[in-house]
This record gives structure tokens, sequence and C-alpha cells, in this order.
């Protein structure tokens, strides 16, 4: 089966995702590896500004268009390493005609197999106000422990002021929120539940008790696709 990617939300997610689906598959040379057609589209405007209603400009239509040229070139699913972008899944899936693998459902199943029961959440303003992620926790019987209003601008400042700028990851920012979802609010993981933050996770030790929903989306990629994954990718959290 053949894999569809909408990326360049941001490029650099697009890379390490298409990295990450490589290393995961089980394979003994080029041929066994799965089949993938890439668009790198950075002009998609911002789903969190739109979301918020900071910006008058869909990145909806966008996405379907690039949907569309995907299944005529072949793909036979999608992923999106946008994890914001994933509040517009059932249009896009309606829009394009194909199925989008939803980083957010597999994640929260993953949390569910775990026996996790408190989940602190890092991700965009445009995530957290929308309560994709929240919604789909709940309904699995998981608490969504979520930052401050002060932490929640270090996350911001993460993805937006330093990873997407191309800068060096500040990583007491990480650190400050980590530290405060798992001792102040309860949290037995914290979700990356934005593929900015997946970035510095490719780069850099974050430590235990994390779950990166750019692997959990790449992981589910490799075997919806018909490849096994090898061995070290089988636990995620």
């Amino acid at each position: 089966m053949s894999l569809g990617v909408i990326g360049g939300l941001g490029p650099m997610a697009t890379a390490c995702f298409m990295k990450l689906v490589i290393s995961m598959t089980k394979a003994d040379c080029d041929q066994e590896h799965l089949e993938m057609i890439i668009y790198n589209c950075p002009q998609i405007p911002d789903r969190t500004e739109y979301i918020l209603g900071k910006s008058t400009d869909s990145p909806l239509p966008y996405i379907i268009d690039f949907g569309k040229r995907l299944k005529e070139q072949g793909a036979e699913c999608i992923a999106i390493p946008c994890i914001t972008a994933h509040y517009f899944h059932r249009k896009i899936e309606e829009g394009c005609g194909l199925k989008v693998i939803h980083a957010i459902t597999e994640t929260v199943c993953l949390l569910k197999r775990n026996g996790i029961k408190v989940a602190g959440l890092m991700a965009t303003d445009g995530t957290i106000e929308s309560r994709i992620f929240q919604s789909e926790l709940e309904a699995q019987g998981i608490e969504a422990a979520l930052p401050s209003e002060e932490k929640q601008k270090l996350v911001m400042s993460l993805i937006y002021d330093d990873v997407k700028t191309g800068k060096q990851p500040d990583l007491k920012k990480f650190y400050a929120v980590k530290d405060y979802l798992i001792k102040e609010k309860g949290a037995q993981v914290v979700i990356l539940g934005c593929t900015e933050l997946s970035v510095i996770k490719q780069d850099y030790d974050l430590g235990s008790n994390v779950c990166d929903c750019m692997e959990v989306l790449a992981a589910r990629s490799v075997t919806l696709c018909g490849k096994e994954l090898s061995p070290q990718y089988e636990m995620l959290i």
C-alpha cells in the first residue's frame, strides 16, 4: 500500500516523519521499505491562527487539494504530520476520498492499552482550544492535564520561536512544562501533541514518561501499509 503524506506543516516535522517511517520499518534492503508520495506544502495557512479566529484563510481547501493530488498519483491512505490539522480530519477524509490516519485517536488508544489514567498534553493553542485531544482522551476515560496559562506560553514559544524558526530549542522551557504536568497535575505521561515538539525529541533526550504523537503516527503508517515494525519501536511509551 502506498502512503501519501501532506507535509510542510512544518517542513522540519515532515522530514523527521519520513525518517521515522524509514527507521521504524523492518527491512533488509531498499525494496522492502514502503512507498511514500510526499507533498511538502509550507504555503498551507497556519492552522492555529485559523482555529483561533486570528485568520480567515482556511487551511482546509489547501489540504483537501493536496489530498486529491495524492489520490490521483496512487496513494491509498494519507498521513498528516501536523496534530493541529486533525481538527479538520473528517472533512479532509470526505474531501479527498482517502483514509487519513488519525494520529490523535491512535495515540489515545495506545495510552488506553497501557493503562494511563492521567495524561499531560503539550500542544498548540489551536489544539488545546479546539479540544480535539481532550475529547478523545475523555472518551477513553483518561483525564487530560493541561499546562497553566504561563506554561502554555512556553509551549508556544518552543514551537513557534524555536523549532519553526530553525533555532536550537530552549529545553528549559520544555522541562518547566513537563515537570509542571507531572508534579503539579499528576500526569503519568506527557503527550507531545505537536510535531514540532517531536522534532525536538529526535535530537534531544527528553527523559521518560513521554509519548510522541508523531512516532505513533509513523508506526501506524508502517503497519497500515502492510509492513512490519522494527522490534525497537513496538513500545512507544
